[in-house]
């Protein structure tokens, strides 16, 4: 059976400080978890009961283990994490100063193994049928990758949802300035565009959440979602209308997660038949009872969380607004 959500892309060890004000310095305490935006969503969409697979690929270490029984423990089936011998499975260290304040350390250098992906080595009758397909920037920040990203985009022809994370990690990127280029062409292939105010500039030019809106749907996607951080989100829809949804007041612990969980949220109200008001609402209120979390993967909350949590913030949706 097709895989309602098939991702592809980045994956790693989140290491975290279990000290929360303090730097790398002093902090004496860490804890393991799974990491990697496209993994972690794949992680959340899980939690929501559907079936769920990522396409990465790890070093051939212990830590490559650990990724694999992750995945597996959390019901994300494992079997397109593929090996590369051209580095170690990569791991990210963060500080966490609340509340807006979590700077991370990336170790991914020479390259990543995630970045090994090869177009050869992909399942296209997965990509193609599985109900949404979810795509990164930082996969198209180097070669094979970037090749099998677009190719895979290609293939796939926009069939069901296909949805582009932006994704901006400069630091990715040998030349950040080949970027736009790029993801120009992701977005002919994609259905939804989702990033935050910095990685639509990036791929549009626009940096007023509207206008960059405006400028994605221009690119070819059909549904434009921009996040705001504390003014809220902002989705326009191909016919130009807009939803606004306003934040949800949370209790910042780490807000590194929240993105990940915003996005399993919004592939669940995807393939649930809300409509957007609906579905940005719940990923909303997902990706802030993650930013009140410790941890990413292991902070992905079910559906009754985030229920509780929109009628706790009166944000709940009136009955009309969801899908019958």
């Amino acid at each position: 059976m097709p895989f309602e959500v098939l991702t592809m892309g980045r994956v790693g060890v989140d290491v975290y400080p279990l000290q929360t004000g303090v730097g790398l310095a002093e902090v004496t305490s860490f804890g393991k978890y799974l990491g990697g935006s496209p993994t972690n969503v794949a992680v959340a969409v899980a939690r929501y009961g559907h079936s769920a697979a990522v396409i990465t690929k790890t070093g051939r270490d212990p830590f490559g283990d650990f990724v694999r029984a992750a995945l597996d423990g959390y019901g994300v089936d494992s079997r397109f994490v593929g090996t590369s011998d051209i580095a170690p499975t990569p791991v990210t260290f963060c500080e966490i100063f609340p509340p807006d304040d979590f700077p991370l350390y990336f170790y991914r250098l020479p390259k990543a193994p995630d970045l090994d992906i090869a177009l050869a080595e992909l399942d296209l009758d997965a990509v193609r049928d599985a109900g949404i397909f979810w795509v990164t920037g930082t996969g198209l920040s180097e070669e094979p990758s970037r090749s099998a990203t677009l190719a895979a985009l290609a293939h796939r022809a926009k069939a069901g949802e296909t949805v582009f994370d932006l994704d901006w990690r400069p630091m990715f990127w040998a030349d950040p300035s080949l970027a736009r280029a790029y993801y120009a062409e992701a977005l002919r292939h994609t259905t939804v565009a989702v990033g935050n105010l910095d990685e639509c500039e990036v791929a549009t030019g626009e940096r007023e959440p509207h206008a960059a809106a405006k400028a994605l749907l221009a690119a070819g996607v059909a549904l434009a979602v921009v996040k705001q951080g504390p003014k809220g989100v902002l989705a326009m829809d191909r016919d130009g209308s807009a939803v606004e949804i306003p934040p949800v007041p949370v209790d910042v612990v780490n807000g590194l997660g929240a993105g990940d969980a915003f996005g399993g949220a919004l592939c669940h109200g995807l393939l649930s038949g809300w409509d957007t008001r609906r579905t940005v609402s719940f990923a909303n209120a997902a990706g802030a009872i993650v930013a009140g979390r410790l941890s990413c993967s292991d902070a992905m909350p079910t559906e009754d969380e985030v229920d509780a949590e929109l009628r706790g913030a009166s944000l709940a949706p009136t009955p009309v607004e969801r899908k019958a």
